[in-house]
């Protein structure tokens, strides 16, 4: 099969990298983190930090990938030499964040499967907590859908940029977006979702701590897949 070294054009570019920084460590994290360490003044926080820090690495980032069309690896030590370390580690940090994001994805898989059957009478009647330990507590189960979820990461790296990532993320993430959509409109219409907003939102400054700088700076990174 052939493979293409770069994207097709803006918006497949763009589509992956949104695909790279919308993941489940921004759909489950940042909300947890907003309510645990302040709420608005969290996101605050947040904000200021994506605007300096996370503006400078990504706009970094995508310079020496557009001046070295190279990958990861590679890009720093085609600068020069003596950073080739720098790939190392670039390459280093991707690998160890998929030993533990291939296990949630197996998960993923494992509650799609089960959306097509008895997932929401469980859900209904409370015992998710339930369902999700009798998963996880079965180490070939939690395999199997691992493996699934790898077996089809590599079918779509294998297909290169132009026609694996940059395809599958032109049919996914609009599939993302409805969902999402979806997701928020039914949480908004639920009883007492504006209280819950109010509490996510509300700044309170007790809960402000040098923690909560740190934490914010790291949901930066998630959010921006720096």
């Amino acid at each position: 099969m052939k493979k293409s070294s770069s994207f097709s054009g803006s918006l497949g570019f763009v589509l992956a990298a949104a695909g790279s920084a919308v993941g489940v460590g921004n759909i489950w994290r940042f909300p947890y983190l907003c309510a645990k360490d302040g709420g608005g003044l969290f996101l605050l926080i947040y904000l200021v930090l994506v605007l300096t820090f996370g503006f400078t690495l990504l706009t970094t980032d995508v310079a020496i990938g557009r001046r070295t069309k190279q990958n990861a690896l590679n890009a720093f030590a085609t600068l020069n030499k003596k950073w080739r370390f720098l790939g190392y580690l670039t390459f280093l940090v991707p690998t160890l964040i998929m030993t533990y994001y291939s296990v949630i994805g197996g998960w993923i898989v494992k509650y799609f499967f089960m959306s097509f059957t008895d997932l929401l009478e469980y859900a209904g009647a409370g015992k998710t907590g339930e369902i999700f330990g009798a998963f996880v507590s079965n180490p070939t189960e939690v395999i199997f859908y691992q493996g699934i979820f790898m077996l089809v990461t590599a079918i779509v790296v294998l297909f290169g940029i132009k026609g694996g990532i940059e395809r599958s993320c032109k049919i996914m993430m609009p599939m993302l977006f409805v969902a999402m959509l979806i997701l928020i409109l039914r949480a908004v219409t639920l009883p007492g979702a504006m209280a819950g907003i109010e509490f996510y939102l509300k700044p309170d400054f007790s809960k402000v701590t040098s923690e909560t700088w740190l934490a914010a700076l790291g949901q930066g990174f998630f959010s921006l897949s720096l």
